[in-house]
């Protein structure tokens, strides 16, 4: 049976953005694949008590300081997204409807989200660059939000919010390893320990 682990996220993590980078390195270094588990980091947040660390003006000058170092040490490009925080219930209903449909294009989809809200620094909060964002990827606009829009896929996607809350989740990125929880891009060495042991 091939070796995987849990990997809950939201597109307006920034820390999200940096792990989802490190996946294939990841996979090619401990032979094990991610499953993807969107969920809406707002509605843990408010379930948990947390808040991004944003909300604290020290701290969220801080932060993007420290993500940038995380960012230059994996080669990846990052910029400060003056739009921050994105509300992303749509999108990640979008990722939730495609993997429902085991979409091919779904990890697609996922660099084109990932590097328009933390590369491009776009607005995704507005209806009109999210489509424009899509049609430039070649997906359909229309129809990612008629599968968002669908009961079926709003419900899996409180589905798998609420089960990272019962699981413990106050953040994102979020991984398992059977049990184990690591929170963090930071905890990624961890990670990586874990799935070889």
């Amino acid at each position: 049976m091939a070796k995987t682990f849990d990997y809950y996220f939201d597109f307006g993590s920034l820390a999200t953005y940096l792990a989802h980078t490190q996946m294939d390195k990841i996979k090619a270094e401990t032979g094990a694949s991610p499953i993807y588990l969107p969920m809406l980091l707002g509605a843990v947040f408010k379930a948990t008590g947390n808040a991004s660390p944003a909300s604290v003006p020290a701290k969220g000058k801080y932060i993007f300081v420290d993500f940038k170092r995380f960012a230059d040490s994996y080669g990846v490009p990052l910029e400060t997204n003056p739009f921050f925080p994105i509300i992303t219930t749509t999108l990640m209903r979008m990722v939730t409807g495609l993997q429902m449909r085991s979409d091919a294009r779904m990890h697609e989809f996922m660099d084109t989200i990932f590097k328009a809200i933390w590369v491009d620094a776009l607005n995704l909060n507005a209806p009109e660059v999210v489509e424009q964002v899509l049609r430039e990827a070649h997906f359909d606009p229309v129809e990612l939000l008629q599968m968002a829009n669908e009961q079926a896929t709003k419900d899996r996607l409180k589905d798998i919010t609420t089960q990272a809350i019962d699981r413990g989740v106050f953040g994102a990125p979020t991984f398992f390893v059977g049990e184990d929880m690591f929170w963090g891009q930071d905890r990624i060495e961890q990670l990586k320990a874990a799935l070889r042991a």
